[in-house]
């Protein structure tokens, strides 16, 4: 089981209030969502090994050397030096150190790779698996890893993580009208405001979905703007044509990478804590008694 982690903590922060607080007053809403998340996730699914995927670089320098809008409207500082600090409400920016504490005390593997986003790591675990495989996110973008023969999957929260939505091959197709690699060039078509992807004006989604299934895939399409034969209206193929500099930087921007450089980690699920002294100082300075609990009894099962 991968974490998309920060998707999950944003949807933490999000969902649960911020009088949810440490004995000090300040705000866990996220920690103590997340660590519920977890719980959660553990009881329904029972993975064998769960690995908390990392952005070491929310914003990656070569993404935005391709598309320069890749994600700029979130961007609160520029920094000259390493990645730009992306905009976060206040009071969750000081609970993401106590996140990262947490899982280090717990022994949940934590993984980034400076340079890549959590989507980078996932995308190279996936590939590395051996075996089946779930992503819980609630980021779209990794829709493109679902792939029914290798038993990979993605769980898109839907409230919580309770409820989750288990998107398979046969959900793709309905929805969307692609499989798994297909979703990249319906996403890079369609554009994404959340990510500044601008997609190619005039092509939504409907319109990219029945481009695909008629013309294949991107190359595809493409191909057919410079046949005058296909059956493109002249507006498809203006826009097309007119993004054609998009089109040929977009894939790389979409896809997830899969050979990121990972560090050694062991990422077997913990039936006990690494550190429980460091985890009982946590659990008492932060107020995290409660989901700090149902997650140890969890994972004790």
């Amino acid at each position: 089981m991968l974490l998309d982690t920060a998707s999950l903590y944003f949807r933490a922060y999000f969902g649960v209030p911020d009088s949810v607080r440490a004995p000090d007053g300040t705000p866990v809403n996220a920690v103590r969502g997340l660590l519920d998340f977890i719980t959660r996730l553990v009881q329904d699914h029972h993975p064998d090994d769960l690995v908390a995927c990392w952005d070491n670089d929310w914003r990656p320098q070569w993404r935005v050397d391709l598309i320069p809008s890749y994600k700029a409207h979130r961007v609160a500082v520029e920094t000259e030096l390493g990645p730009d600090e992306e905009e976060i409400p206040d009071t969750l920016s000081p609970q993401v150190p106590v996140i990262m504490d947490v899982l280090e005390a717990l022994g949940i593997a934590r993984v980034g790779a400076d340079g890549y986003e959590a989507d980078d790591v996932i995308g190279t675990l996936t590939g590395r698996a051996t075996g089946p495989v779930d992503i819980v996110t609630g980021d779209r973008d990794l829709f493109q890893l679902v792939d029914d023969a290798r038993g990979r999957r993605v769980l898109y929260p839907l409230k919580g993580v309770g409820t989750l939505q288990v998107t398979d091959e046969a959900w793709l197709r309905e929805k969307y009208g692609v499989d798994g690699p297909g979703y990249i060039d319906l996403a890079l078509l369609r554009g994404d405001p959340s990510d500044g992807l601008p997609g190619v004006p005039g092509i939504g989604e409907k319109t990219a979905a029945k481009l695909l299934d008629s013309f294949g895939d991107l190359g595809g399409i493409m191909a057919a703007v410079d046949d005058p034969r296909a059956k493109l209206t002249p507006s498809q193929r203006k826009r097309l044509d007119e993004a054609r500099d998009y089109v040929a930087v977009a894939p790389k921007v979409v896809r997830v990478a899969a050979d990121v450089p990972l560090p050694d980690f062991d990422p077997a699920l913990p039936s006990e804590p690494r550190d429980p002294a460091t985890l009982e100082e946590l659990a008492s300075q932060w107020g995290l008694g409660g989901a700090l609990q149902r997650l140890l009894s969890t994972l004790q099962g």
